[in-house]
């Protein structure tokens, strides 16, 4: 028995690509594929899908990760696969805790993706061995605290270092000292270049975005 599978991917090449992949296959069957997190979630809500290959930053009123919640909501046996090209350092947390089976960066690829579909179905929980590493100024990527992280979501947004403070549970000038620490690893003269070279770089993505 071929897995019913569910694409959601707004590039249509790259969906095209997993098209075939999946086309290609005996042991999967495309089911359905749409450009937005939004549709595939509703054909999900409607039928039955074995598993989804969900982009994250996809146009629309509906993110991937969100999409992905709210079909394990309805669906919690349905598989997902989170892939995405952005180096954002939230997306792989963010999904462990949705509870998304795998993860696949379509810029490292370290492994094919239908081998981490196959892997997937078997029971596995498939995540890339290491972070893209990207340089923030002087910085790499990898040299942020998750705490220095969930600050630069919150930056991102334009949000004051009160506003951080109140949203984080965190005393004001808690945040000033990591943003401190964060401006002389990087290099960066002020929190809003920071906030301007984080974000233009895809490596914090702001929650409207």
């Amino acid at each position: 028995m071929a897995w019913k599978t569910v694409i959601a991917e707004d590039f249509k090449m790259i969906r095209q690509v997993f098209e075939s992949a999946i086309e290609e296959s005996e042991n999967y069957e495309l089911a359905a594929s749409f450009p937005t997190a939004q549709q595939a979630m509703e054909w999900c809500e409607k039928h039955h899908a074995d598993l989804v290959l969900m982009d994250v930053l996809i146009p629309g009123s509906m993110n991937g990760l969100d999409a992905a919640r709210h079909i394990k909501e309805v669906s919690p046996k349905t598989k997902i696969i989170i892939v995405t090209s952005m180096p954002e350092l939230s997306y792989e947390r963010q999904a462990k805790e949705i509870g998304v089976e795998s993860f696949w960066q379509k810029e490292v690829q370290e492994q094919p993706l239908i081998e981490i579909m196959d892997r997937t179905m078997a029971g596995e929980s498939v995540y890339p061995g290491y972070q893209p590493k990207v340089m923030v100024g002087d910085a790499v990527s990898t040299e942020f605290t998750e705490r220095e992280i969930d600050i630069l979501k919150e930056l991102v947004t334009g949000a004051s270092n009160a506003e951080i403070a109140e949203k984080l549970g965190l005393k004001e000038p808690t945040v000033k000292m990591h943003l401190k620490n964060m401006l002389q690893k990087t290099g960066y003269r002020s929190r809003l270049e920071l906030a301007v070279k984080v974000r233009h770089m895809g490596l914090i993505i702001g929650d409207s975005d």
